[in-house]
């Protein structure tokens, strides 16, 4: 869950609020894609937002607070919870396999370089650790909740198991491939099917094609 603000900073009470919540948070994401996360310092945000430190200060109390409050706006701005719930909407658990192939070729290719600025300092920068941790545990939540629909519906292929499953679909949340693929020009339908392919061949009890 997104820590709750202090009662000295406080939710914003009006719309110039927000707009300047929102600035100072899309300043952040570009700081961060652009010159890494050793670059983000709440004079930086500051300036690249156009205003001051003390306006930073009056949303976020401190570092930590505002990159925790990145996750939200990124994942927002790129519309996970909507990608996502497509997969939760599908009819089975093998359509849901398609629909998860699907997820990450939509969401993943648009926070490649959020992702990146975080990995890189994870192990030397705590708001980084924190950060690439709650991302990490959102994602094995995700890749279990599949895991169990497979498990459940008895199409989990031998000798997966919900455990191994989860894990395999977990790194295969893989932000090196996808950019990889990107880079040798397929497009986002070509790498969410062929995705889809690999899912089903590996996860599948006695795997049809996908429709």
């Amino acid at each position: 869950m997104t820590p709750q603000p202090s009662n000295r900073v406080g939710e914003p009470a009006n719309a110039r609020s927000r707009r300047t919540r929102a600035a100072l948070l899309a300043a952040t994401r570009a700081l961060l894609e652009e010159d890494g996360f050793e670059a983000l310092t709440m004079a930086a945000v500051a300036k690249r937002a156009g205003c001051s430190r003390r306006a930073v200060y009056l949303h976020f109390a401190s570092r930590s607070e505002l990159v925790a409050a990145l996750f939200d706006h990124v994942t927002e701005a790129e519309g996970l919870a909507a990608s996502t719930a497509r997969v939760w909407a599908a009819p089975d658990a093998a359509a849901a396999l398609d629909e998860w192939a699907r997820h990450l070729a939509r969401y993943h290719p648009g926070v490649i370089a959020v992702g990146y600025a975080v990995e890189r300092v994870k192990r030397e920068d705590p708001d980084a650790a924190k950060l690439q941790e709650r991302v990490e545990r959102a994602q094995l939540a995700r890749c279990r909740r599949l895991a169990e629909w497979l498990e459940r519906e008895d199409r989990l292929a031998s000798p997966w198991t919900v455990q191994t499953a989860t894990d395999m679909l977990f790194a295969l949340i893989s932000t090196d491939m996808i950019e990889r693929l990107l880079e040798r020009r397929w497009s986002r339908r070509r790498l969410g099917d062929r995705i889809s392919l690999l899912l089903r061949s590996t996860f599948l009890r006695d795997p049809e094609p996908a429709p």
